[in-house]
């Protein structure tokens, strides 16, 4: 729940998905795994550009093949925005060739989940972004 006197104490996640039926169950794990994390959904990447913008939310989980705007340049709009968000991957391609494919377009993303989710792999990742923020200065300094 966020807070009313300090949202930005609160910490965001963001989900971007265009399949209906994942990301409602999706939405249903992390809210119970996770419950002091807002989360934010939404069907593509320009929608989550949109409330990436708005929010800026902390962690950012993304498909990859969305149509409009995939996930891979939806991550490299957020990176120019803000360079140290938490970016997982969830792709159904092999993780091998979009590594290389990332690194060939210069998107750096911190995790990489291969579909199908298996659901510990993605809470792991998701713990070691919230390490990952809660290591960096801003955050031990109480600033956002």
């Amino acid at each position: 729940m966020e807070s009313l006197t300090n949202p930005k104490q609160s910490l965001a996640m963001l989900l971007i998905e265009d399949e209906e039926v994942t990301i409602e169950l999706l939405s249903i794990v992390l809210n119970k795994k996770f419950p002091d994390l807002v989360l934010h959904t939404a069907a593509n990447g320009r929608m989550g550009l949109e409330l990436y913008k708005t929010y800026s939310p902390d962690i950012v989980i993304t498909d990859i093949n969305m149509p409009d705007m995939d996930g891979v340049e939806t991550a490299e709009i957020i990176r120019s925005i803000r360079p140290a968000a938490q970016i997982i991957v969830i792709t159904g391609r092999n993780r091998d060739l979009l590594v290389q494919d990332s690194i060939k377009k210069g998107v750096v993303f911190d995790h990489f989940i291969v579909k199908p989710v298996v659901f510990q792999e993605l809470f792991e990742a998701i713990e070691q972004c919230l390490r990952d923020i809660s290591n960096r200065p801003e955050r031990q300094s109480g600033q956002v």
